[in-house]
């Protein structure tokens, strides 16, 4: 196959293994992933607990077998303030160095006022904590001055990258029309570098959403969360879980499609044509939620136009 180069940035996000022999088909994943550059790979994380698991895993196979950021989650729900700097540094001391700052889920059948935040009440205070246990692990770095042997210079420290969750739709839990934007703004005030939006169904849902995150204030990038929908029960599993409204035109779509494959098509090429659009609107870049697969996202993108083949490019 020849080369394939990218015309917008792109990034993908994954989940541990649930079983220890899904492990070597979620590193061929990985490699088939890592061999387009992606800007980087998330790896999810459920809710509490003080060790990386799996998730570390995936995350130290990313680091030490592609060239590709691995970008780490955490989540507030069930945590400490313990518990999370602990978790931090375990990260960091695997060279970890990206991260994405969530409140997180409520565990099934939970109710909102039930929920144990713990000590981190919302993603703001992580993004706060994430930042300060890297500055007390790395104050500052040293750099050689040319020249002069045995010399150093103190420079400023490395940032970590701390990416945030953004909602085009609004949060299920908002209590007025703005408050997500607000909430965007303060994460952007503890230190966020980034924002990755949940899942939408319609490119002006991401553009509108941007624009008005500006004019409020919001200045980092915001990347659009894209996830390919090659079914009717993954639609109706997403639409469940996200509160989303129903996208009509995708999901009539899937019903009287009658084979799986012509099913697959479909959604691809509907989140193709949404990345296209939203790219054409000025998204900084497309982050495509992959369910593990390889195939279906790496589809969408050449589809989109995103990615295609050296030898086409002018």
């Amino acid at each position: 196959m020849a080369e394939e180069i990218a015309t917008v940035p792109f990034s993908f996000e994954l989940y541990p293994p649930r079983t220890d022999t899904s492990v070597q088909a979620l590193h061929r994943t990985i490699d088939e992933l890592a061999a387009v550059a992606p800007q980087f790979i998330s790896v999810t994380y459920g809710a509490g607990g003080s060790s990386g698991g799996r998730s570390l895993e995936v995350l130290k196979y990313i680091r030490e077998h592609t060239n590709v950021d691995p970008l780490a989650h955490l989540t507030c729900v069930g945590n400490t303030y313990a518990g999370a700097t602990t978790l931090i540094r375990e990260f960091l001391d695997a060279g970890i160095t990206s991260f994405l700052a969530l409140r997180g889920d409520p565990p099934a059948g939970t109710r909102e006022e039930d929920i144990n935040l713990g000590d981190l009440e919302s993603s703001a205070q992580l993004v706060q904590l994430i930042d300060r246990v890297q500055a007390e692990r790395v104050p500052f770095r040293v750099s050689e001055v040319p020249g002069i042997p045995g010399a150093g210079r103190v420079d400023r420290r490395s940032r970590v990258r701390i990416a945030v969750a953004a909602f085009p739709n609004g949060h299920p839990r908002s209590r007025h029309a703005s408050e997500h934007i607000d909430a965007l703004l303060a994460k952007q005030a503890a230190g966020a570098t980034l924002a990755i939006t949940q899942l939408f169904f319609h490119a002006d849902a991401y553009l509108a959403f941007v624009e008005r995150a500006r004019q409020a204030g919001v200045t980092i990038p915001i990347l659009p969360g894209i996830m390919p929908i090659t079914n009717p029960a993954r639609l109706n599993r997403v639409l469940e879980l996200s509160g989303e409204e129903l996208p009509s035109e995708l999901a009539i779509a899937l019903e009287i499609e009658p084979t799986t494959e012509g099913q697959r098509e479909l959604g691809i090429e509907y989140a193709a044509n949404l990345a296209r659009e939203v790219a054409d609107g000025g998204a900084p870049g497309i982050h495509l939620y992959a369910f593990n697969n390889h195939d279906t996202v790496l589809a969408v993108l050449r589809e989109a136009g995103i990615l295609i083949q050296k030898e086409n490019v002018r």
